[in-house]
């Protein structure tokens, strides 16, 4: 028997969604002038190579104003300028924070802003040779209200004392809680943790006092985070993710630190002293945790290199492990959590000896030769979300558990919805990218700041790459709005462009060799609004005869089938319910409500029946490839494509001709293990 598998996946919002297109995005360049030079290029911990140095950037709750805050070149002065939200030009007077070593972040308010950033202290308990401690400031109509350290003489001594040199972390506020939080990389320099680097977790109440909460203030968390994720919630503890050096990314909400009794969203290759950089490493974290507004969904996006072989973390004892990247490139991966503390799906495992240790991720990318960087996110709305990354078409990747070398070949913007789906391709650019905060500009616009320069990363900063310094600043933004698709009640054009879709599907299966098939997809997209039309009753019909064709002695017309059919029920679906539609204008019962509907039929041939001869599976390696057919909008009511995707489910998708969808991974010596490090090559994801 030929086991093939068959997803259909419908998702739908109260806004319009459509795929990102050319005219998303948006670029405003060198429309803001700083009043100082600014250095846009950061070294990255231990390798040099080049990162965008963070430039905060954050929007009043009231939405009329921003903020933008920058490091002086000569690096001992922070500036914070205000923003028109609509031209992105700098208005008002420029704040100077005297002293400050980084921008580390930054919250507006309706009066002002607050700043998280490092500066020297002299005195009794402080640390040696100027080195900067973290600090929140408060400024209220362009004076300063309060200061608050946040490490240094007096915070948490008796855990140890706490100086930040490099100020890599987030600043966040609750106004719900009232109470600011701000997540930073620290060394101790007393305690039984001096001279090493963690972590740290403190909130300041709206007033500027420091409040130690039991169970979510840390004086020390993760060992050698260089990678944070923090966002805030409606109470104590907010929302947080760390990346270690031992061996795992975990969402620490509820244990501050990386413990195993937290969550463990990936397994990443690591070494001693170094976390990789999955939020970016140096000057990376930021925009990397977002929460999708009106729920209690979150989404987390970061670079990952995979995981096999895990083998026992000593160190860290029983219950912890380490391993090895399944190849040297990043890809692009994100996970979703239902709330602050709880991720949706299977956390990564912590088993010794297990040869695959990444089978729960959740990839936008893959491949093991483009490598990934530079990987942030954000969410429009409650169902909606963008992730970005940057790319190395053809890397060097040496580096232990660090970043790649290489000519940069573009920026990537990927609509993601809140179920975890891409939505439609992702579009690129080779001038605008993200190097500050992406955050909500109006409705359906989200925008980051960036210096417009040529973006260089094949050379370590002082080994080679060319300085730059800039007085002004740039912004990008990525507008949905402009995509949204209004709905159409022509009779003709629904149903001309459901039978293309249609058409398309049969005529793409039909064209590929039963012997080089291996899957075949289909992506319909509709915009719909309330209609009381209804499917016609044969579509279930049609796909149980297509299922029952899958036991046939031929693989290729047994998918040829099972597409067509399900192409069949959609098309049927949409002509039907456009001309019902048609006939009876909607009454006033029903809701104009715009959406979009994302249709995917997946047919994958994972093996055959022995009886089989011109199978295109392979006996011992199965892969998948999607075949891109076809992309249509159109006009249905939103009670029938559900119709639609409940027969597609129960005929065609039935368990006694179903097969979960398998991927056999080569080990090492097997064929396929080209990778030329003796691992399994990468995951073939469906």
């Amino acid at each position: 028997m030929l086991l093939q598998s068959v997803s259909l996946a419908l998702a739908s919002s109260a806004l319009a969604v459509a795929q990102l297109t050319s005219s998303s995005l948006e670029s405003y360049v060198d429309v803001c002038e700083l009043d100082y030079s600014f250095n846009p290029v950061m070294p990255a911990y231990w390798t040099s190579l080049p990162h965008h140095r963070r430039t905060p950037f954050s929007v009043s709750p009231s939405g009329d104003t921003a903020y933008l805050a920058y490091l002086d070149n000569s690096e001992s002065g922070v500036h914070v300028i205000q923003i028109n939200t609509t031209t992105f030009k700098p208005t008002g007077t420029t704040v100077t924070v005297s002293g400050g070593q980084e921008a580390g972040g930054l919250v507006a308010q309706d009066d002002g802003f607050a700043l998280l950033t490092n500066v020297a202290v002299t005195g009794t308990n402080a640390p040696a040779s100027g080195t900067p401690v973290p600090v929140i400031i408060r400024y209220t109509d362009g004076e300063e209200t309060w200061r608050t350290f946040v490490g240094g003489p007096g915070v948490h001594a008796s855990d140890g004392l706490a100086a930040s040199p490099d100020m890599n972390g987030d600043l966040v506020y609750s106004e719900e809680a009232e109470m600011y939080a701000a997540y930073f990389v620290i060394t101790d320099y007393t305690g039984d943790a001096e001279g090493h680097y963690g972590d740290s977790i403190e909130y300041v109440t709206k007033d500027g006092t420091l409040k130690t909460i039991t169970g979510a203030s840390s004086s020390w968390g993760c060992s050698h985070n260089t990678g944070i994720a923090f966002e805030a919630a409606d109470e104590a503890p907010f929302a947080s993710i760390c990346a270690e050096d031992q061996g795992a990314i975990w969402l620490n909400t509820e244990t501050q630190g990386m413990y195993n009794t937290g969550v463990k969203i990936s397994n990443e290759n690591t070494t001693n002293g170094a976390s990789g950089e999955p939020m970016g490493g140096m000057s990376g974290s930021y925009s990397s945790l977002a929460l999708f507004p009106g729920t209690t969904k979150y989404i987390f996006a970061w670079a990952t290199r995979g995981a096999i072989d895990l083998y026992e973390n000593e160190w860290m004892g029983d219950g912890y492990t380490s391993c090895y990247p399944r190849h040297m490139n990043h890809d692009v991966a994100i996970a979703l959590f239902s709330d602050k503390k709880t991720i949706v799906g299977s956390q990564a495992i912590s088993t010794v000896g297990a040869s695959t240790g990444d089978s729960q991720l959740d990839l936008v990318t893959t491949g093991n030769v483009i490598d990934r960087s530079n990987v942030h996110t954000a969410t429009f709305d409650s169902t909606q979300a963008l992730v970005t990354w940057e790319e190395i078409a053809d890397p060097t990747c040496t580096n232990v558990a660090m970043g790649c070398s290489g000519t940069f070949t573009g920026a990537y913007y990927q609509l993601v919805n809140s179920d975890g789906d891409t939505v439609g391709d992702p579009i690129s650019s080779d001038s605008i990218y993200v190097a500050g905060d992406i955050v909500n500009i109006g409705t359906d616009k989200l925008c980051f700041p960036y210096v417009s320069m040529d973006w260089d990363l094949s050379l370590p900063v002082g080994g080679g790459l060319k300085t730059t310094t800039t007085k002004k600043m740039s912004f990008g933004c990525v507008n949905i709005g402009s995509n949204s698709t209004s709905s159409a009640t022509s009779t003709a054009a629904a149903t001309s462009t459901a039978a293309a879709a249609s058409t398309a599907v049969s005529s793409a299966v039909a064209a590929s060799s039963a012997a080089s098939v291996k899957a075949v997809s289909s992506a319909v997209n509709v915009v719909e609004v309330s209609s009381s039309a209804a499917v016609a009753a044969s579509s279930s019909a049609a796909l149980t005869s297509a299922a029952a064709a899958v036991g046939s002695s031929s693989a290729a017309s047994s998918v040829a089938a099972v597409t067509s059919s399900a192409a069949a029920v959609i098309a049927s679906s949409v002509a039907s319910a456009a001309v019902s539609s048609a006939a009876a204008p909607l009454a006033s019962s029903y809701t104009e409500v715009v959406s979009t509907v994302y249709d995917t039929i997946l047919v994958t041939v994972t093996s055959c029946a022995a009886s089989i001869t011109n199978c295109p599976a392979s006996a011992t390696q199965v892969q998948t490839s999607l075949v891109a057919v076809s992309t249509t909008v159109v006009s249905v009511p939103i009670s029938s494509v559900s119709t639609a995707v409940a027969a597609v489910d129960t005929a065609a998708v039935s368990s006694a001709a179903m097969a979960s969808p398998s991927v056999a991974y080569p080990q090492d010596g097997q064929s396929g293990d080209d990778d030329g490090d003796d691992c399994a090559v990468e995951y073939v994801y469906v």
